[in-house]
């Protein structure tokens, strides 16, 4: 790895870091950076673990992340102490793949053309007419946390071991007593998402609304229940125009 002093652990848009990434077999999720290796037991994804963490030298505590299982190495980057992905998160991809395939893994799997599980990120999202009312009850009895780099009442609260889903809330401006109070968002690559809604309407879903996507879609299964799928997609261009 390169310790360019000119790498800055300033954030990036989600459009700079999914491009700058996903030639070597990466994907943008939430603010995270994530690849899955396929291996063939756990010794092998052991093996390759220590390749990638020496790969990150002595950066690797504050960016790297392991999941190790017998058929695959799930690794995911991120500048830990701020939530979000910098330039030194894409310099240590970039270092990680060449010594991972080096050592004869191949970094990938993003989608569900390359492996059953491709990589993906899991939210959970709470309606509320009162949000700094609730979220301390879900932060203490989940034990999360507040997510780094962010102290808003209103901001997701996050498991601190990163095994957990997060939990963000969303504003409602009127009781719905009828509606769903709680949905997933399954936030998958941005090469992922159209097959997994076509995939999920195939299985008998029914698509609520696309009006937000390509940045997510509502889907439901045929009592109500509903799931978003997301991806970090024209994002970047929404917050733009909300500040003009």
């Amino acid at each position: 790895m390169t310790d360019d002093p000119r790498k800055s652990d300033r954030a990036l848009t989600r459009t700079a870091a999914s491009i700058a990434v996903e030639a070597i077999g990466w994907r943008y999720l939430l603010g995270t950076l994530a690849t899955s290796v396929p291996v063939g037991t756990l010794a092998d994804a052991l093996r390759l673990a220590d390749v990638a963490t020496a790969a990150c030298g002595d950066r690797a505590d504050g960016h790297l992340r392991l999941d190790l299982r017998p058929d695959r190495l799930e690794l995911s980057l991120q500048t830990r102490k701020s939530g979000f992905v910098s330039e030194v998160d894409v310099d240590l991809a970039r270092s990680v793949s060449a010594a991972v395939t080096a050592a004869g893994g191949v970094p990938g799997g993003a989608t569900a053309a390359e492996v059953s599980r491709p990589v993906q990120m899991l939210e959970m999202a709470i309606d509320a007419m009162d949000i700094p009312a609730v979220r301390p009850f879900w932060k203490a009895v989940m034990a999360y946390a507040d997510e780094p780099g962010y102290d808003d009442p209103a901001d997701a609260i996050v498991d601190p071991t990163g095994q957990l889903p997060a939990i963000w809330f969303q504003q409602m401006d009127r009781p719905r007593p009828q509606r769903n109070r709680v949905h997933f968002d399954i936030t998958v690559a941005h090469d992922e998402a159209q097959p997994r809604v076509d995939a999920a309407l195939a299985a008998g879903g029914v698509l609520v609304s696309d009006a937000a996507a390509r940045s997510f879609w509502v889907l439901a299964d045929v009592e109500g229940n509903e799931v978003c799928v997301c991806t970090w997609t024209d994002r970047d261009e929404r917050e733009a125009a909300r500040q003009v």
